[in-house]
């Protein structure tokens, strides 16, 4: 077993694990989370804490669902952490959002690395459509994050993160005909 499917596979069984728990908490439905207190419960939930790089995540997965007109579980999602990037996080907030999972095979970490000066890739696909969005995240933002880690509370990364502008480029492409 390599090290990358060694630690895939970890992250497979751990998300599958949140997951499970939600469900079987009767906590609340990734689909149905409306306030700033349900991300963050999700959140924590879902990747065991709730640092600024969690809301990074769900941002994009609400953007990509907009944009690609669909409902959560309509999507896939492929993600790329930066080559600084000290973890894959905003992929558990894109799954909180879209409800895309490693278990459904509708999300995958990619092992390779996403390419140099960017925090992350994410792109995000509707299944029925095909049309898909790129997300980047430039690495600048490694720094901002960080500091909002250590001087915000929980409310205040997710308030921070969900208001920032200019956090990612988004890239359309339309559905093939």
């Amino acid at each position: 077993m390599t090290m990358h499917s060694s630690l895939s596979d970890r992250l497979v069984s751990r998300l599958a694990g949140a997951l499970v728990a939600v469900a079987l908490s009767g906590g609340l439905s990734m689909a149905q989370a409306q306030s700033r207190e349900e991300w963050i419960a999700l959140g924590t939930r879902v990747h065991g804490g709730f640092g600024s790089f969690i809301p990074v995540g769900i941002r994009i997965g609400l953007d990509a669902l907009q944009k690609l007109n669909a409902k959560p579980r309509e999507v896939t999602v492929t993600f790329w952490a930066g080559p600084k990037a000290p973890c894959a996080c905003p992929a558990d907030g894109i799954l909180i959002a879209t409800t895309a999972s490693p278990g459904q095979g509708s999300l995958r970490v990619a092992a390779e690395k996403a390419p140099e000066g960017l925090f992350a890739v994410a792109v995000i696909t509707h299944k029925q459509s095909g049309a898909s969005v790129k997300y980047t995240v430039a690495e600048s933002w490694m720094p901002r994050l960080v500091e909002m880690n250590k001087t915000l509370d929980e409310a205040g990364r997710f308030d921070a993160v969900m208001k920032a502008e200019g956090l990612f480029q988004a890239e359309l492409t339309p559905a093939k005909p």
